[in-house]
């Protein structure tokens, strides 16, 4: 080994959901909306000026944050905007992650939480699920560097109550509590009424999943404004201009179509609940996801199995090897009707009779 290699960040990576080159597939692997962004945003896309691209973008992002402000009503020193949920979240972690404490997180969890933490020499206690996959807010009375976890939960879709998150947080007055509210929108409360009551708690949402934004990787975070300045000073000593002009201009025209989210929102959860009954018929076992997924396993097939038989026939869904505990789960993203009736019409040709 040369001697500039003992000196390397050495870290193991996220690994993404499959992304295939052939789009004649059925694709409910990485919790994408099956619909089309808002028609404001086609509208912002064809009007945009491109002699902007000549010109550094808004680094306030301000016609964005002010959006954002306006839909959530709070004050626009409030929010913080960043390139898709995952670069708000990792902004999170270097700005307020920084105790010799552990912080802490579910060991089912959104697998992203770890591999920043080890990038950056962040020391963390993953803390068991209960056997239900649900968080236990007593698990995380005890010492810590910071708290972090996803509502619902990724990759099982658990819902946790506003008044458990509340028992979490108003146990640890002193670190900062981070929720992580990327699938809020398919069946959960907000806990972003906390933050007036709390000093510690940030809300992190993304236009990625029901906004259905994930090509233009627009995320943010709502908590108050001491909080969000801390964030934005990290954010302009890293770039100042980490979103681009057109990201700015079709996410504002998202945000501000309300109408066509609550219709796209409540397509998908018809969709999910349908697809759950009729999961059950098949014998599958899963719980009560309130997510744009469910978190599934049949008795009988193991989730190996499902998965290269049903991306045989060009239906791609997630399967976690890892943990063992989840091994045998299936990710099945919600997507049309259409969509789903395939898939379904697909596992009765091929689950044991």
């Amino acid at each position: 080994m040369k001697n500039w290699e003992n000196n390397i960040r050495k870290v193991v990576p996220y690994v993404p959901g499959e992304q295939p080159k052939n789009t004649n597939v059925i694709k409910l692997n990485t919790n994408e909306n099956p619909y089309p962004p808002a028609p404001g945003v086609k509208k912002a896309l064809e009007s945009f000026d491109t002699d902007r691209l000549r010109l550094y973008p808004d680094p306030l992002v301000g016609d964005l944050v002010q959006a954002i402000a306006e839909v959530f009503q709070v004050q626009k020193d409030q929010v913080f905007v960043g390139v898709g949920s995952d670069d708000v979240l990792a902004m999170l972690f270097m700005t307020f992650f920084n105790s010799d404490q552990p912080i802490l997180f579910p060991d089912i969890t959104y697998s992203f939480y770890d591999v920043w933490a080890d990038m950056l020499r962040i020391p963390y206690e993953q803390i068991p699920l209960d056997d239900s996959f649900r968080i236990r807010p007593a698990d995380y009375v005890r010492p810590n560097g910071g708290i972090v976890f996803p509502n619902p939960n990724a990759p099982t879709g658990e819902l946790l109550e506003l008044s458990e998150i509340e028992k979490i947080i108003a146990a640890n007055p002193d670190v900062i509590v981070i929720v992580d509210e990327a699938y809020i929108d398919f069946g959960g409360v907000s806990a972003l009424p906390l933050i007036e009551k709390y000093d510690n708690v940030i809300i992190v949402q993304t236009f990625s999943k029901s906004r259905s934004m994930a090509g233009s990787r627009i995320g943010f975070a709502i908590s108050n404004p001491t909080l969000i300045k801390y964030l934005n000073d990290v954010k302009y000593s890293f770039n100042s201009y980490t979103m681009d002009a057109l990201t700015i201009a079709l996410g504002t025209a998202a945000v501000k179509d309300t109408a066509y989210f609550e219709e796209t929102r409540e397509k998908i959860i018809k969709t999910r609940e349908w697809t759950k009954e009729q999961l059950r018929e098949l014998g599958f076992v899963f719980g009560d996801s309130k997510s744009n997924f469910i978190f599934a396993k049949h008795p009988k097939v193991s989730g190996e199995q499902l998965f290269e038989e049903l991306k045989k026939h060009h239906i791609y869904v997630r399967h976690f090897s890892k943990p063992a505990r989840i091994n045998e789960y299936l990710r099945i993203t919600v997507g049309t009707d259409e969509q789903m009736k395939t898939l379904l019409d697909l596992l009765r040709e091929i689950l044991p009779k």
